[in-house]
């Protein structure tokens, strides 16, 4: 058994991480941290837990009994963790935050779909942003053909739960109910990841990527509209992406059209490809809290510890 750890237990992906992880058939969770909430359950914090564990939250923990940790704290607080330890030796770390997708300090950049191949052998991944998740998803064959020759134009709205936890005035009910805003214009933090990653691919790429992000009045869920010139025709863009998505068991390019119901709970992607005048045009739908967070992570520790990729990932889209 896989002997995993989690700090900062108390957020969205902090809950569903520990829910994949205590159902997963090769995983023992040995302990959850949370300074605010030490000595409380889980279940008081994650109601949905309740009948699943009846473990507490710790406010200490000895690294050397687990086989990976994952980092779950806020943005910002992952490097400071790791500064301040001393890790031992063969302890492999999942960081959710976005404080080495750079990847310094020895850690890879946890997207399968890329780098499969280099996560296996990885000890130290850096999960990948929920946007840039759906976002590069959507870009990744036509970079690694060579094929991004002009702006790429996103457009791409999120549940309140990528707002994290912590509520404010924009994820209160009352306000984000019937109502739909945009936020952070062309500024967004994970537009960093997503141009770095996208030029490591096909270094000739200099055009811009204008990202409108917007919220959503519903709890989960990404759908990401990116369109830009491109000379396929639609048949051969299909194909690009059909045999660039061949051997990722959860990323899937689809005829019809596709929605966020058919994603959430799974870590599934779904991208749908069309061509209009001279745009190529791809949707592209994941759940934010798992293929855009938890379910990523548990995906990379799946590749890292030679299990297959999808174990403990088979979940139903809640679609009704």
């Amino acid at each position: 058994m896989i002997r995993a750890g989690i700090i900062g237990g108390a957020g969205y992906t902090a809950g569903e991480l520990i829910r994949l992880l205590v159902n997963h058939p090769a995983v023992e969770l040995r302990f959850v941290h949370s300074t605010s909430n030490a000595g409380n359950r889980l279940t008081q914090v994650h109601g949905g837990l309740e009948g699943d564990t009846q473990m507490c939250f710790c406010e200490t923990y000895d690294l050397h009994k687990v086989d990976v940790v994952f980092l779950c704290s806020a943005h910002g607080q992952s490097e400071g963790w790791l500064a301040e330890r001393e890790i031992p030796e063969g302890l492999r770390i999942i960081d959710l935050a976005q404080d080495f997708r750079d990847e310094h300090a020895g850690f890879v950049y946890g997207l399968p779909e890329w780098q499969r191949e280099r996560i296996r052998t990885a000890r130290r991944i850096a999960n990948p942003g929920c946007f840039a998740t759906a976002i590069q998803l959507a870009l990744l064959p036509l970079a690694a053909a060579g094929l991004l020759q002009d702006d790429v134009h996103v457009t791409a709205v999120t549940g309140s739960t990528g707002a994290g936890v912590k509520p404010s005035a924009t994820t209160h009910f009352s306000w984000r109910t019937a109502n739909l805003s945009v936020y952070k214009a062309f500024t967004h933090q994970h537009l960093l990841e997503i141009g770095r990653n996208l030029r490591h691919l096909e270094p000739a790429f200099d055009h811009e990527i204008h990202f409108v992000p917007m919220r959503g009045d519903f709890a989960r869920g990404i759908l990401a509209s990116v369109y830009t010139h491109c000379d396929l025709t639609e048949e051969e863009a299909r194909r690009l992406y059909a045999d660039y998505y061949a051997a990722s068991p959860f990323t899937h390019t689809v005829d019809g059209d596709v929605d966020l119901k058919q994603v959430v709970n799974t870590n599934k992607v779904l991208l749908h490809v069309a061509r209009h005048g001279g745009m190529l045009h791809i949707v592209s739908v994941i759940d934010n809290l798992l293929k855009g967070a938890s379910g990523q992570a548990v995906e990379n520790m799946n590749l890292i510890f030679g299990l297959d990729e999808t174990e403990g990932l088979r979940l139903k889209a809640s679609a009704f």
